[in-house]
């Protein structure tokens, strides 16, 4: 069961908190309410991108060197992936709109911050503080649409879920190449973090649409496992962000060693803990259930391939073709668009196809990936646009087949009580994988543009983007129908 949070119950279906057996939520997630948790996310989303296409003013304005540019970019995402598990945890212990809205208050505070910066030095740590302040408002997002929707309200909601990240990520490439180059009222890059502020006002001014929902007993602080949680995190955070820029040297690999033994001693400490009655970070128990565990599985190969596609089509765009960030957004519009559409009707199709729809979505994005190589092999260096548009529509299509099903089919299993910390488990390894993608892609990119061509190195990433959509089809044989 989920509490309001400092709400007396009243008889009307509005109030009555929500069910763990899956039965109707009375409480609900009105239009309004949904609008505002998902523009929080949205901030969050676009802001780990919107910063790309401005690093050249940022240098030319603060006098930033490459190290101090790269941590205004990783040092966001490296806090907002530290914290993700944690502020869920919160969320599920001090009620989560009471969450959200301290995470995006201080969001709004911090991008305000970022863009008065009068040093690098300023810039970086008040993007540090940003993720951390992301971390606190997201898990509250997917929490708060577990705990106070189900059936076919919650299918639709998170469908909007997965196209608001979908469409963050494009909007950020376009949205920050359009406010650089229009210099607005002489702010230059300094617009990309204030226009956060009046759009994070509005929603603080909407908050109390949102629902109160919270664990029913406040969970204890588990200080082993956070700490556990903590060095085995900074340690894999960073192989993935400093081993590209460093040249990947020995003790950096002996960082996977002390992740290795932070994860065996974090699940000992955890199961430990549960067995005596506490309250651990990590739950074992609800980690255990076949579609958290499979669903993961299959969300880091997806994420991973995901992330690896983005960053790649960057250098591609940007290093190849010269396209500009607002041009190299524009191309990817088709991937935006068809996403959306495709996830008004996925409730539908998962309805009818239950866990095969994860199935026709690797496929239908194995099938963009491999018209895309084909493309850009035959047409290189100036493949033709029409079906490198329509791959990029193909991957679209099944992204949005396969990221919101595989989120309810992880979520199906977490109690409502528990909802932030499965929240913080999900887009915490969503979060890694692209990351990880990222890194792998790009590495394997320069490697083989360097040694070979432009074109092979290409041609190389998308192959390893369809051995992730052979991956996931794979698991998606195994798993159970979205919840």
């Amino acid at each position: 069961m989920t509490n309001s949070e400092g709400l007396r119950p009243t008889k009307g279906p509005t109030t009555t908190p929500p069910s763990t057996t899956g039965t109707q939520p009375a409480a609900g997630l009105g239009g309004i309410a949904l609008v505002v948790v998902l523009t929080g996310y949205a901030l969050s989303i676009v802001d780990a991108s919107i910063v790309n296409v401005a690093l050249t003013s940022i240098s030319d304005d603060l006098h930033g060197g490459p190290a101090a540019l790269e941590l205004v970019v990783s040092g966001y995402g490296l806090t907002y992936a530290l914290g993700l598990v944690l502020g869920g945890r919160l969320g599920d212990a001090f009620g989560r709109r009471r969450l959200y809205a301290c995470g995006l208050a201080a969001f709004t505070v911090t991008s305000a911050l970022c863009g008065a910066a009068p040093a690098i030095e300023f810039l970086v740590a008040a993007r540090l503080l940003q993720g951390a302040a992301a971390a606190m408002l997201v898990p509250q997002v997917l929490a708060t649409i577990q705990a106070a929707t189900a059936g076919q309200a919650r299918a639709r909601a998170i469908g909007l879920y997965g196209a608001t990240a979908a469409l963050g990520m494009v909007v950020g490439q376009i949205l920050g190449g359009l406010l650089v180059s229009l210099d607005v009222a002489g702010m230059g890059w300094r617009s990309v973090f204030a226009i956060n502020v009046p759009i994070g006002v509005a929603a603080l001014l909407a908050v109390r649409r949102v629902p109160a929902t919270r664990a029913g007993a406040r969970p204890g602080f588990d200080p082993v496992g956070t700490v556990l949680f903590g060095v085995t995190m900074v340690c894999v955070l960073a192989v993935v962000v400093a081993g590209p820029d460093l040249g990947w040297p020995l003790w950096l690999w002996s960082l996977l060693v002390i992740a290795a033994a932070g994860a065996v001693a974090l699940a000992r400490a955890e199961a430990g803990l549960e067995a005596r009655g506490g309250s651990p970070l990590l739950s074992p128990s609800v980690l255990s259930h076949p579609g958290m565990r499979r669903g993961l599985a299959a969300v880091v190969p997806f994420s991973a391939g995901f992330g690896a596609f983005l960053f790649v089509y960057a250098l591609v765009a940007q290093g190849h073709f010269g396209f500009d960030g607002l041009a190299s957004g524009a191309v990817l519009s088709p991937f935006a668009v068809a996403f959306f559409a495709v996830t008004l009707f996925t409730p539908r199709i998962a309805a009818a196809l239950g866990g095969r729809i994860v199935t026709l979505g690797a496929l239908v994005q194995g099938t963009g990936v491999l018209l895309l190589a084909l493309v850009v092999r035959l047409g290189w260096p100036h493949p033709s646009l029409v079906p490198v548009l329509a791959g990029i529509a193909l991957f679209g299509v099944g992204a949005a087949l396969t990221g919101p099903t595989l989120f309810r089919m992880i979520l199906a299993d977490v109690p409502s009580a528990q909802a932030g910390m499965g929240s913080g488990v999900l887009v915490t390894s969503q979060q890694m994988a692209t990351a990880l993608g990222a890194t792998v892609g790009g590495t394997l990119y320069v490697s083989v543009a360097g040694a070979l061509s432009t074109v092979s190195a290409a041609v190389c990433v998308l192959a390893l983007l369809a051995c992730c959509s052979v991956t996931v089809l794979v698991i998606s044989l195994k798993l159970p129908d979205p919840g």
